[in-house]
């Protein structure tokens, strides 16, 4: 597999620098992409990043996934508007031993030459005392050069700290010590980076070491304008802990048309013809969202496994199931995806000791819940047989008691198809 051909047909290149591909072309290279560990997860932002270096290696070269653990105290100003709050140590060596373990669901770190290596930039940082960088580093830089970079001119109003000045010249020693310890010769990254990683061939070409090369993606935009990888509830994680795989899930299966088109090229390793072919498919029948169910099915699989996939679509159907097959599916739903599936639904806590003493289904609709407006328009309601409890339709004389607590904590109450309450038992 040719590397630049590939990441090219997927639209991963945004800017490349002279000589990339035929280094690429000319034998098996090192390359390395870095990582921020400000957190303990990476995101889906991430993702792309990631998608890359699994590229990498599938066309038979090394990846590196470089962690900052010495540029996460320094922060980088890429993008930013304004200085960030820099990490102690031992936060960021915790961040550092999570992200390894997520990059270790996608790479192969045990597979001969071309292995994938994980660096960590503190480990060559921490004994380089501030004297040796200014006199060593700091001279092959020009200050005109450095201010010339983007992240650095957007920022010349509102100020700089010198601590986030100095970051490109961070940045650009470790691709000049990789290129020098690892022969590293390639730096990727998100075209935002595009300003460090050249500082970083500019410092191997003054100091002579071998030559360098750097290739950007572009930043993913959404169709409709809004930021990719958000949600109201913020960033989208590759942590089930932070973003449940339901919601991951949600996120990909309700991409648009355009987006999803474009997510599927970047987030998945389906060949070119298999991926037009699931076009042509959704093509023919938008409203069955062939191409949204083959990307999520893929991406969640791969960042989670069958198993989170398959409670993710269970999740997902739930509302459109009835009867038994509703009723079984509710009563087998984990707590956290329960409380994902009925997020934002209005809701109403009622003590626990009621409920196990038995509740009338009216009382629970009207006086106790304020779901329905009044007693007798719950009775008219349960006339009509309009109402259910856990998806089980109920009349009149229905009476709450425990067993109708999902996962000991749950009731959900519904009139009609689509107006759902949940009660919350404390």
């Amino acid at each position: 597999m040719n590397f630049i051909e590939e990441i090219r047909w997927r639209g991963m290149i945004h800017d490349m620098m002279p000589g990339t591909e035929e280094q690429f072309a000319k034998e098996i290279t090192s390359a390395y992409i870095g990582f921020d560990p400000t957190g303990d997860s990476l995101h889906i932002g991430s993702l792309v990043q990631i998608m890359i270096l699994v590229h990498l290696q599938n066309a038979g070269h090394k990846p590196y996934a470089l962690v900052g653990g010495a540029t996460g105290m320094v922060g980088d100003p890429s993008g930013k508007s304004a200085e960030r709050n820099l990490l102690d140590e031992e936060t960021l060596n915790h961040n550092v031993a999570c992200i390894k373990k997520q990059l270790e669901q996608f790479l192969d770190f045990d597979c001969g030459e071309n292995s994938a290596e994980m660096v960590n930039n503190y480990d060559w940082f921490k004994d380089f005392n501030v004297l040796d960088f200014i006199r060593d580093i700091g001279k092959h830089i020009p200050v005109n050069y450095m201010m010339a970079k983007d992240s650095v001119k957007s920022r010349l109003e509102t100020g700089m700290s010198f601590t986030e000045f100095t970051y490109q010249l961070i940045q650009g020693y470790d691709f000049y010590w990789l290129n020098e310890n690892k022969n590293c010769k390639v730096q990727l990254g998100g075209s935002d980076q595009w300003g460090n990683i050249v500082t970083g061939t500019e410092l191997i070409r003054r100091k002579g070491g071998e030559p360098a090369f750097a290739c950007t993606t572009p930043l993913i935009k959404k169709a409709d304008g809004s930021k990719f990888g958000k949600t109201e509830g913020g960033n989208v994680w590759l942590d089930k802990t932070k973003t449940s795989p339901y919601k991951f899930y949600q996120y990909w299966i309700n991409a648009s048309d355009e987006d999803a088109a474009n997510y599927i090229r970047i987030f998945t390793l389906k060949t070119k013809e298999e991926i037009e072919k699931i076009e042509a498919e959704h093509k023919e029948a938008p409203h069955l969202r062939v191409l949204q169910k083959a990307l999520a099915d893929d991406i969640t699989i791969r960042v989670h496994s069958q198993e989170d996939l398959d409670a993710a679509i269970g999740a997902s159907e739930i509302l459109f199931l009835k009867g038994d097959a509703a009723v079984e599916g509710l009563k087998n739903m984990s707590e956290q995806i329960f409380e994902d599936v009925f997020e934002g639904v209005p809701q109403a806590e009622i003590a626990k000791s009621e409920i196990e003493g038995g509740l009338s289904i009216v009382d629970a609709l009207s006086a106790k819940t304020a779901f329905l407006k009044s007693g007798g328009e719950a009775r008219r309601a349960l006339k009509e047989n309009s109402i259910s409890v856990n998806k089980a339709k109920v009349g009149d004389d229905k009476i709450l008691n425990e067993d109708d607590l999902i996962n000991e904590k749950h009731i959900l109450l519904q009139r009609g198809k689509k107006n759902y309450f949940l009660v919350k038992a404390i």
